[in-house]
Order: C-alpha cells, then structure tokens, then sequence
C-alpha cells in the first residue's frame, strides 16, 4: 500500500506535497535543524526522519515538544508535521511565528488518529517518528530509536512514558502512573526488558509497515495506539520495546482533568477489545472488576456486614502503595497517591464498563456473518 493510509481522509495532504490549503508552510522550509554528530549507518547514508505531532489547542505545551525535537543531535535529515486541529487560530500563529521550519497540516475533524493521519499524508520520509504536543523527546531520542529499528527489523520501537509533573498534583499523578499501582506491568509505563511487547509510548515506524496496516484507525477517539500496535504485530510486525527510549509526558493538572481523561481511556479500551477479544490483558481487567466489587459490596452493605471487606482492604492497598513508593522515591506528593490511584482505578473501570455494552454491539455489526476473529500476533503477549 502506498500513498495514503486506509483509515485517514481522502482529503488529507498528499506524501511529498504542501500542506495543502490552511497549511502554514512548504515542504522546503520543513526541515529541522537538528545538529548532527553521529556517523552515518552502514550503507553510507543516515535514512531520513518525519516526525508527526497531533495537537489541539496545546499553544501551552507544545513549544516544548518542538524544542525537543530540534534540540536532537539526529545526523540526517528531520522534518517536523504538526497535524492542527485547535478552535482558534492560537496553533497557526505559534507556528508561523516561532517555529517556521514547521509545516502544519490542517485536522479539521479535531481527533488524534485522524491528524495522525493527515500528519503522515504529507510527511515525506520512510522512518515516521511520533511525539504528542504533551510529551517532550529527550536528547538522542531519534538517533536511539533509528538505530534500534535497524538492528530489530521491528515495524514499530519504542520506551516508556516518563511523566513529569509541574505542580503538586501533576508530581502525585506522575508517581502513581509510573508504578505498578497505576498501571499494572505494563513495561512501557513502568519499564523493563527490552524486547517485543503490546505497545510503546510514543512510536517509531517504519512508513511501509504502518501504511501496509492501514495507518491509524479513524474511528477511535482514544487507544489507537495501543489498536495500531495490535494490528502491526497481527500482519507479522515486531512492537519493540527498548527501555533507554523513554519519553517526558506532562499529566493532567487537576483530579476532573485527570478523571474525564481515564474514563474514555477505558470507555475505547472496551470498543478495542470488543473488536479484538484476543488483545486483551489481565490489567485490563483489573479495574472494571474492582468497581464491580465495590458495586457489589455497596448494594449488600446493608444485609451483610463483610461486604465492607472489599472497600477495606482496597483503601489499604492504596495507603500500603503509596506508603512504598513515597519511601523509595522520597517525595511528599506520594501523600496524594492514594487519591489519585483511586481517580485513575475508578474512571477507567467506569468508562470501561459505560462503553462495554455498545462497544459489544457495535463490534458484532462490523463483524461479517462467518467471519473469523482477529488473529493473535506473534510476539510477546
């Protein structure tokens, strides 16, 4: 497959073209100017990078995601595609004004997976690096990740997430979504081996691959990654996890922004695994069964005096949690982690839960009479 990718828009900008109309540059002035200090691979030449950005009214964050590209020692080529879908013009006029060797693609249907999309249209290059306006690419990130492309023959490598909190909240947040607590045993947010795994934070790939699978899907809102990752390894792909690839990522500043956040992450978990049952991991499960536990626990409160058994020791695996990870990082936010943890369990469990049902429905509808179920990738489960 070339050119454009199934699940993106007839209408996005076409590999090797201009931004098309609303685009703030030409693909002439789009290269950044990444400062070089490697030697070039075996074959003589250091193969070329396009590194695509979603955003939508990030004016806040996104400069630093910018000047963490540019501040990359990658020795070949570097252009840069910020795929806009903000309200207002904010974006446009950072763009224009700051950042001129950045080109933007216009993502007028305001989702992430469609302006990925559109960012990939009219990216040039066969190696398409991802950095959301959130996160911030740490120094040799690129050089890193090409090279373990090439020495993997993977489809797609990548790290952890690395949250970096600001405020006081922001650092809570940041501690308990980077341990066990959070975010089960998955490597990309807690780290560990290298290898193949699920998914990676944020994404190196190489272009056929990604084409070839059909680019992101459209019709998620949330979890495209983790859904791009599982239809990658499905066509015979390799998801590589290198662990010295680990990316900054600003949480969500306040426990509402936080909770609306991990309720549509488990509300589009449910519709990824209700498209692919295969995928699905014991973490997952975890937190829709403890918010049916506690469900459970409430209704019969009354008759029962050991339904606050659950509840109970809930609260003291939360103050256990946090009490170690306070201890062993030796920060005072870890007082917060218990609420926090909390926020996170209970959102993504109720999300999951809310969009179970239609997800179920929705996939049975998609799904051909007779038509067999996704295939389990190789790699690691």
């Amino acid at each position: 497959m070339t050119g454009r990718p199934a699940h993106r828009s007839a209408t996005a900008p076409r590999p090797g073209g201009s931004p098309g109309p609303g685009g703030s540059h030409d693909a002439g002035r789009s290269q950044a100017p990444c400062a070089g200090r490697h030697a070039p691979d075996a074959g003589g030449q250091t193969p070329p990078v396009s590194v695509i950005v979603p955003a939508r009214d990030a004016q806040a964050t996104l400069p630093a995601a910018l000047d963490s590209i540019l501040a990359q020692d990658y020795p070949g080529p570097v252009e840069v595609i910020v795929a806009d879908g903000s309200d207002g013009p904010a974006t446009r006029d950072l763009l224009r004004m700051h950042y001129p060797w950045v080109r933007r693609a216009p993502n007028p249907e305001q989702t992430i997976s469609a302006g990925l999309n559109r960012a990939l249209g009219a990216a040039r290059y066969a190696i398409v690096a991802r950095c959301d306006a959130h996160a911030a690419l740490p120094p040799g990130y690129l050089s890193r990740a090409v090279r373990t492309l090439e020495r993997t023959g993977a489809a797609n490598v990548g790290g952890r997430v690395n949250p970096v909190g600001v405020t006081y909240f922001e650092r809570a947040v940041a501690l308990a979504t980077s341990s066990p607590l959070g975010a089960g045993d998955a490597r990309y947010r807690i780290g560990g081996v290298e290898g193949p795994v699920d998914t990676v934070f944020p994404g190196v790939f190489r272009r056929g691959a990604l084409e070839a699978a059909g680019g992101w899907d459209e019709t998620l809102e949330r979890n495209e990654d983790y859904e791009l990752n599982w239809r990658l390894r499905a066509r015979g792909g390799t998801v590589w996890f290198d662990p010295a690839l680990a990316a900054d990522y600003r949480p969500r500043g306040t426990c509402a922004g936080l909770a609306r956040q991990y309720f549509d992450y488990g509300r589009w978990k449910a519709v990824v695994l209700a498209r692919h049952p295969r995928s699905c991991r014991a973490r997952q499960l975890a937190a829709p069964l403890l918010v049916a536990a506690l469900a459970a626990s409430a209704a019969l409160a009354g008759p029962w005096a050991g339904a606050v058994a659950v509840p109970l020791l809930y609260g003291l695996v939360l103050c256990g949690a946090s009490a170690s990870i306070g201890l062993r990082r030796r920060q005072a936010e870890a007082l917060l982690v218990p609420a926090v943890a909390a926020t996170v369990h209970l959102a993504w469990g109720l999300g999951f839960l809310a969009g179970l049902p239609a997800a179920l429905r929705a996939a049975r509808a998609r799904r051909p009479a007779g038509a067999p179920r996704s295939p389990h990738p190789r790699g690691e489960a």
